[in-house]
């Protein structure tokens, strides 16, 4: 069983409202989403488009529904873009989540990435990187890492469908070519299996240095059709490729077995983008919830 005293347990907003497609969930307002995240169960949450960045009002909306923030997305260009660009935004993203009490910061390169292209196919189209932008990406981590650590916090990397680090091998090199005390990992299960990834693998193998978890499931259909008909990763996720634990074909028994072994620390965040108009964001919370707590006792 997972230890509460040392996990906690939050939900993504992009249930509610989606980042990258606004038009998911246009009509969900910020109040309504923290609102059901509370019913819900959930103690924290991750940061959307609609949450304010005041961080007065943010923490006065989020303590009356005992919520706190777990972390925020960044997207990195660090082989893209000169490296100052992403420095300075990373450093008011930083500032922010520092102050709203949160103690890691979701980092995921977005050069090259095609994660965003509506009419991209996936599968197909898969960025890779080359030895220079592998170099800028290394460097380009390890300062973003400096400057975490400078509040006492740590860079959590992503691996993410459409981008240049997703699979195992990329996973792998990232790991072997960045220091641990300056770049911790992301272990996402929905991403890992839907890239066709042995996910379990991932987490036995680099344990000590994953400091935040995203829990979402696939649905195996799904996830065939969008290789099959070469959909991109938005036409996939509109299709409802992800969703809730509990939900999907992965058995989170085994995740949950390893994260106790391992004695993770940290949060757990439920993160499944769907369409709110067919599958209704409180329904499927309060699911996630029902199965996470019979699955590991959190």
């Amino acid at each position: 069983m997972i230890d509460k005293k040392q996990v906690k347990l939050a939900i993504a907003p992009i249930g509610w409202t989606n980042d990258d497609l606004p038009e998911l969930g246009g009509e969900v307002t910020f109040e309504q989403c923290i609102s059901e995240m509370a019913l819900a169960g959930f103690q924290g949450c991750e940061v959307g488009n609609k949450f304010p960045r005041d961080v007065v009002e943010l923490k006065k909306a989020l303590s009356l529904r005992d919520l706190r923030i777990a972390s925020a997305w960044f997207s990195s260009f660090l082989t893209t873009k000169p490296v100052e660009e992403t420095v300075e935004a990373f450093k008011k993203h930083r500032d922010f989540l520092h102050h709203m009490g949160a103690k890691v910061i979701v980092v995921s390169e977005q050069g090259k990435s095609i994660q965003g292209q509506i009419d991209t196919p996936l599968f197909e189209k898969k960025p890779i990187f080359n030895e220079e932008e592998w170099g800028l990406l290394k460097e380009g981590l390890h300062r973003l890492g400096d400057l975490a650590v400078e509040k006492g916090m740590k860079i959590v990397y992503h691996h993410h469908m459409g981008t240049g680090i997703q699979t195992i091998s990329e996973i792998d090199r990232l790991m072997e070519e960045t220091k641990a005390e300056k770049v911790s990992l992301l272990y996402d299960t929905g991403h890992l299996v839907l890239s066709g990834e042995d996910h379990l693998a991932i987490l036995e193998k680099y344990q000590e240095r994953i400091h935040h978890v995203h829990l979402k499931d696939v649905r195996d259909d799904v996830a065939q059709r969008a290789q099959k008909e070469k959909w991109s990763f938005l036409q996939a996720v509109k299709n409802g490729v992800f969703t809730v634990p509990g939900d999907g074909m992965i058995d989170f028994a085994p995740v949950f077995e390893r994260l106790s072994k391992n004695k993770y620390e940290g949060w757990i965040v439920v993160e499944a983008e769907q369409d709110p108009a067919i599958a209704n964001p409180l329904e499927y919370a309060m699911k996630a919830r029902k199965y996470i707590r019979s699955k590991s006792g959190l």
